[in-house]
């Protein structure tokens, strides 16, 4: 596959570490606000606009794009972000505890999405994707990086390393989850061609996260086509990693419920196998095993008596979704309803007893990680996952690098 080097738009070394932000939609508004408030610096300002112009959380307004687009020239003008002298290529190393994984910051073709090669497994909001088609116009700027992954490709990932290995990163930055973020630069015109003829051996990427950011980005290509031509605008800005390097955490599901847990035990037995689970907290230990907590230490083992051989309707999600989440409890949208939330499972199943102990939720489901080989599966397949199926750990910071296309 085609890749391209870019003149990358980025922040003063001394500076970066304050710069720096966690992408726009794991974010919350208050956050965003607290943050944008006690430093200036912040790439949120660009990113989450809305948390700068609004007091109370809405959808960013045209303004606000407006907004936003000013305060990324401002911070160009003022020698906050410093444009590459020649085009490069980025590798983006993220250490997080004994974990370490290693990618190429590049740009990548538009018309390689629209043809199914970047593959997708989730759907996207109408509404999400707009806001940031709506960005991407107005700041005629790739912000934020939409994370990939390819089927591990050894001579290609040594080659990243190896270049990794014989320089210093122009950042290390440690996050406050305790990740340290490494960013190289690569000019070398040697290296450049190395890694452009390497990668063209690759034939299919994964969409991990930022389906809305490809989403948009296609169709800001389609728009600016019509207007003025093919340009700049064809690529988008994109990390991709080996997937043998990537660690899909569970995606945990919390719940507001009417029924007693006798009662909603007695529900269960009729599609699951339950138990009472002695290891506190209990933590699914494989695939098709379901556990629930219902407060006062109490937590279950759920295994479905029938699991369907389809890629996704065999999904641990789908199962949940299918056997317990509808017709127990009546949740039929769960991106809608309020009776659900979705917790990461960076936040770790104490958290999930937190929120039923503290009586925000009165139910938790603990699932088990998605396999990345069932991800690629289902994506080969043309097929779609449910929302909230899969956490990525750990994410990419917005602002090491930024695409300015116009």
């Amino acid at each position: 596959m085609e890749i391209k080097p870019f003149r990358g738009f980025r922040p003063r070394e001394e500076i970066a570490e304050k710069f720096v932000a966690k992408p726009y939609d794991v974010v919350s508004f208050l956050e965003a606000k607290e943050t944008i408030k006690n430093n200036p610096f912040s790439f949120l300002r660009v990113t989450r606009v809305e948390a700068e112009t609004h007091e109370i959380e809405m959808d960013p307004t045209p303004e606000d794009m407006e907004k936003a687009r000013r305060n990324l020239e401002k911070f160009i003008e003022d020698g906050i972000l410093i444009q590459e002298e020649k085009e490069a290529f980025y590798i983006y190393r993220q250490r997080m505890g004994d974990h370490i994984q290693t990618g190429i910051v590049a740009l990548f073709p538009v018309e390689e999405y629209k043809k199914g090669r970047i593959k997708k497994h989730e759907l996207t909001r109408k509404k999400k994707e707009e806001e940031r088609v709506q960005h991407i116009l107005k700041t005629r700027a790739h912000t934020g990086q939409v994370f990939l992954f390819y089927r591990a490709f050894e001579e290609f990932d040594r080659k990243l390393s190896e270049i990794a290995d014989s320089q210093e990163p122009v950042y290390r930055i440690r996050d406050d989850l305790d990740v340290i973020h490494e960013f190289f630069v690569v000019k070398n015109e040697n290296e450049v061609n190395e890694i452009k003829k390497l990668f063209e051996r690759v034939e299919e990427l994964y969409i991990a996260d930022g389906h809305h950011r490809a989403a948009a980005a296609a169709r800001v290509s389609d728009i600016l086509d019509e207007k003025i031509g093919k340009g700049p605008h064809n690529y988008f800005m994109a990390t991709a990693f080996p997937h043998n390097q990537l660690r899909i955490f569970d995606y945990n599901r919390v719940v507001k419920s009417q029924l007693t847990p006798e009662e909603l035990l007695e529900k269960l037995q009729e599609k699951f196998e339950t138990y009472r689970s002695y290891k506190v907290p209990a933590r699914p230990s494989r695939e098709h095993e379901i556990t629930m907590y219902v407060g006062n230490r109490k937590w279950y083992a759920l295994i479905p008596k029938r699991v369907p051989e389809d890629v996704v309707e065999s999904l641990d999600v789908n199962i949940l979704q299918r056997e317990v989440l509808e017709p127990i409890f009546g949740i039929s949208n769960p991106r809608e309803d309020e009776r659900i939330d979705f917790v990461g499972g960076i936040k770790g199943l104490c958290e999930l007893e937190r929120m039923v102990d503290k009586g925000e939720f009165d139910v938790a489901f603990a699932m088990y990680p998605v396999n990345i080989e069932t991800l690629m599966k289902v994506s080969d397949e043309g097929k779609i996952m449910p929302p909230k199926s899969t956490w990525f750990e750990p994410k990419l910071l917005s602002g090491l690098v930024v695409h300015v296309f116009g």
